[in-house]
């Protein structure tokens, strides 16, 4: 059985240093480093306040489409990354909504292939903060 070992420091780095590159292009609708950042696959999944990508091509689509800084994050609440031995990640982010009275989760599955880590699965929503209460 493969190894599963959590949080090895240099994997947690690896996906830490990826994750802020992807988070930095969002803002900036770099589609070039977004669309690097996710397998290319019809099996890629990516579900957003306003997109549901199924599949790569319907990503990328969506990507060129959006307006810059659709998805702009006010301040972190909270991240977690989690790696699981050395091809397999989860970054989970809670954050507060630039100009809303939002909180957004975001989640993203990493697996690392031959030509490097690469998201697989993805997911961003927003919630009203006062249904948390």
């Amino acid at each position: 059985m493969t190894d599963l070992k959590p949080n090895i420091p240099e994997v947690v780095a690896e996906v830490s240093e990826l994750f802020e590159r992807y988070e930095k292009a969002l803002v900036e609708k770099n589609v070039e480093v977004m669309d690097a950042t996710y397998w290319n696959s019809p099996y890629t999944i990516r579900f957003g306040p306003a997109e549901h990508g199924w599949g790569f091509d319907q990503i990328h689509a969506h990507r060129v489409r959006r307006p810059v800084g659709e998805y702009s994050k006010q301040s972190r609440r909270r991240l977690e990354i989690l790696t699981l031995g050395r091809d397999f990640a989860t970054v989970n982010l809670e954050y507060n909504v630039r100009g809303r009275d939002m909180i957004g989760r975001q989640s993203q599955a990493w697996v690392r292939f031959p030509e490097g880590w690469k998201v697989v699965s993805a997911h961003a929503s927003w919630i009203d903060t006062n249904a948390l209460h």
